[in-house]
């Protein structure tokens, strides 16, 4: 899957290692990493779906937008590529057809 970035510290976190540890934290680089390859390695999300790290759809303010978990209480917040998000004839999002994504940000979402 293609991985884009909303803003260049995200780029700089994912591709220095050195940096990405003194911004988020051992543990949390880590699981950021990790969860960086889980989406390299998948042809599109819906690959991602049964993955440790919880992926999934939210809702409300943020309908459109997918996390996964980091550290508790962290998410990694993404949003698809493909403008308009594909639905089925239900509203569903269809995953299966979502072939790239732009991380967003990584934050406590509960917290605000």
């Amino acid at each position: 899957m293609k991985i884009t970035f909303k803003d260049k510290d995200l780029e700089k976190c994912a591709l220095n290692e050195k940096y990405r540890v003194k911004k988020l934290g051992t543990l949390r680089a880590k699981l950021f990493l990790k969860r960086l390859d889980d989406f390299r390695n998948a042809e599109n999300l819906e690959k991602t779906r049964f993955l440790p790290g919880n992926f999934h759809e939210l809702v409300g303010d943020r309908k459109g937008q997918w996390a996964c978990n980091l550290d508790q209480p962290y998410r990694l917040i993404f949003e698809p590529h493909e403008d308009p998000i594909p639905t089925d004839i239900n509203g569903k999002y269809i995953w299966i057809e979502i072939k790239g994504i732009e991380i967003i940000e990584i934050t406590n979402y509960h917290e605000k």
